[in-house]
C-alpha cells in the first residue's frame, strides 16, 4: 500500500479537484442514493474554493495520484459548492461557533484505506489549533459511518432539495476539547 503524504491545495488544483469530487459522487456515494439524488448531489456539492482561499483545504496523495481532498472553515457556510445558493461567508468565531469540516471526497480506488481519516485528522487539529473547541459537518449517507467511527455524533437528518429532489443528508458534531488527566 503506499504512503500517504498531504499538502495544501491551490488555485491550480482545482481542475484536478472538480475530477476527483465527480467521481466521487458518481461512484461511492451511488451506492447511498438514486440516480436522481445523485443530480442533485452534483448541484449542491462541489468545489468550494473559499477553503481553498483560505488555505484551510488540503490534498491527500499516494505516489503523486490524488486520492482525496477536505478542508474545514472558519465561515457560516456549512456544506456546498460556489454555485450552491446560500452561501454565507461570514467569518465564525473561535471558541464560540463550530468550526465547519467541508467537501471532503475520496476517489474510489482509494475508498477505505484511511483517507478520509487522514483528512478529517488534520482539519481537526487544525481548526483546534485557530481556537475551535468543536468541529459540525454535513454528512452525505455514504460518509456518514466514516463520521461516526471518528466520534461524530448526530444533530438532526434532514433532505435538502434545492437539487430538484431531496437529498438526505446528517449535521454532525464533535468536541475538540483534549481530553487530558492527571494521574496524581
Amino acid at each position: 500500500m503506499p504512503a500517504f503524504t498531504h499538502r495544501t491545495a491551490t488555485e491550480a488544483d482545482i481542475p484536478a479537484l472538480v475530477a476527483l469530487m465527480d467521481r466521487s459522487i458518481t461512484g461511492p456515494l451511488a451506492a447511498f442514493l438514486t440516480h436522481d439524488q445523485i443530480a442533485a448531489s452534483r448541484k449542491l456539492m462541489g468545489i468550494d474554493s473559499q477553503l481553498i482561499a483560505d488555505r484551510t483545504y488540503v490534498i491527500v496523495e499516494a505516489d503523486s495520484v490524488l486520492a482525496g481532498c477536505g478542508g474545514w472553515s472558519g465561515r457560516i457556510t456549512e456544506y456546498g459548492g460556489d454555485h450552491t445558493p446560500g452561501r454565507v461567508p461570514a467569518p465564525l468565531t473561535p471558541g464560540i461557533d463550530a468550526a465547519r469540516i467541508r467537501a471532503m471526497y475520496t476517489a474510489p480506488e482509494f475508498v477505505r484505506r484511511g483517507v478520509g481519516t487522514l483528512i478529517l485528522s488534520l482539519c481537526e487539529v487544525a481548526a483546534r489549533a485557530a481556537g475551535y473547541d468543536r468541529a459540525e459537518l454535513v454528512a452525505t449517507l455514504g460518509g456518514e459511518p466514516l463520521y461516526l467511527a471518528r466520534g461524530y455524533l448526530e444533530i438532526e437528518r434532514f433532505q435538502d432539495g434545492r437539487g430538484g429532489v431531496p437529498v438526505p443528508l446528517v449535521r454532525m458534531g464533535k468536541s475538540l476539547k483534549l481530553n487530558i488527566s492527571c494521574d496524581g
